[in-house]
């Protein structure tokens, strides 16, 4: 399988509902993308002007400053010391990662790549880009002989799901049994809501209670996106393994894979700097105590969930059915369809929308619940 041979992108099948959603009177509410929509850190926004003067071509190893930084913010922040700037890379967003890691690894046909049950789908189009084979398993127990890549999403997109340190430790067992290598998608670890996560780190892969001091073949992947507003930027990277992260470099320096050097700069400066990470945390919070007891309330279950930045709901009826109902109420999600064939009466909404959007979704859920009582 190449290029040509993708489906075409499946957002294009909810433009109808964002059509009838446009048409409320109050209009939309869009919850169906988790695209940000709070300012840029003025703190790293001043640190992109000032890197301005960029002439030069950037290292796709990245700056020292850089690389120090996300070292620094493994141990800080997920409680992982010990990183050198040979553990680690920037990448251009995490998306790029996550559909050309199979490519850079050298993956092909007869390969077996395994990915959450409820996924991201960008884990399945580089399977097949390369003509790998995706396999949606969670249980450790069920990943083929031939897996010879394995994603974890940890807190999940569209679910919610965190892995605790035993969970994270049986996957990594797992891999080595079957020889793979283990990639942790762990780009909205700052955003936990239930206990525990709300007062203790969601645990990253290469924490030491994971991998007990061996980070032979496990790579943490991380974005800013989320925790900075940095969508527009594509700022990311990812750490682990020194022979992984040496091969990806060779392999991402050939293909031209280099972050701008602003977006460098600017990336140093939101990793060195935590108040706006708790800030951002705050906004979301609220806005995700005022939407989820008002999509309760509408008769919707919302399942998982404990972290990250969606509430994963269903009403028990197809999510294309439930679209329908939430867009005649001008508010717009994403089906469950989208994340993988198991979960077709899921819906996930997004917690990117302001805080009068997100109150008026609110509203109309609630009047919408009050109808059916």
């Amino acid at each position: 399988m190449g290029v040509a041979d993708l489906a075409d992108y499946p957002w294009d099948a909810v433009a109808p509902y964002a059509a009838r959603a446009r048409s409320h009177p109050d209009g939309i509410v869009d919850l169906s993308i988790g695209s940000p929509v709070d300012p840029t850190p003025a703190v790293v926004a001043d640190a992109l002007r000032s890197a301005t003067d960029a002439h030069a071509y950037p290292q796709t190893v990245g700056t020292p400053a850089l690389r120090a930084a996300i070292a620094r913010w493994y141990e800080r922040r997920r409680g992982v010391p010990g990183l050198t700037p040979d553990h680690v890379l920037p990448t251009v967003g995490s998306k790029e990662l996550v559909a050309l890691l199979p490519l850079l690894l050298g993956l092909g046909p007869g390969d077996i790549v395994v990915h959450p049950r409820a996924a991201y789908p960008t884990y399945e189009v580089g399977a097949r880009l390369v003509g790998a084979t995706p396999v949606a398993a969670d249980d450790p127990a069920e990943w083929p002989a031939g897996t010879r890549l394995v994603w974890v999403n940890s807190p999940g997109n569209p679910d919610g799901r965190v892995l605790d340190i035993a969970a994270l430790r049986a996957a990594i067992d797992r891999a080595r049994e079957r020889g793979a290598i283990l990639a942790s998608d762990e780009c909205y670890a700052e955003l936990g809501w239930d206990a525990p996560w709300d007062a203790a780190p969601v645990p990253s892969a290469l924490d030491p209670r994971v991998v007990d001091g061996r980070l032979d073949g496990i790579l943490s992947v991380y974005s800013l996106s989320k925790q900075s507003n940095l969508a527009g930027y594509r700022a990311a990277f990812l750490a682990g393994d020194p022979a992984l992260v040496a091969r990806l470099l060779t392999a991402r320096k050939h293909l031209g894979l280099m972050l701008p050097l602003p977006v460098q700069a600017a990336m140093a400066a939101a990793l060195e700097d935590d108040a706006h990470v708790a800030a951002q945390k705050e906004l979301y919070r609220d806005r995700r105590d005022v939407l989820r007891p008002a999509v309760e309330s509408a008769g919707f279950r919302v399942d998982a969930s404990e972290a990250g930045l969606y509430l994963w709901a269903t009403e028990g009826r197809d999510a294309w059915e439930s679209l329908g109902r939430l867009a005649d109420l001008g508010i717009l999600a994403g089906p469950g369809h989208f994340y993988g064939i198991h979960f077709p009466q899921h819906i996930r909404l997004s917690l990117t929308a302001t805080d009068e959007r997100i109150a008026a979704a609110a509203a109309r859920l609630r009047a919408a619940g009050d109808g059916r009582r």
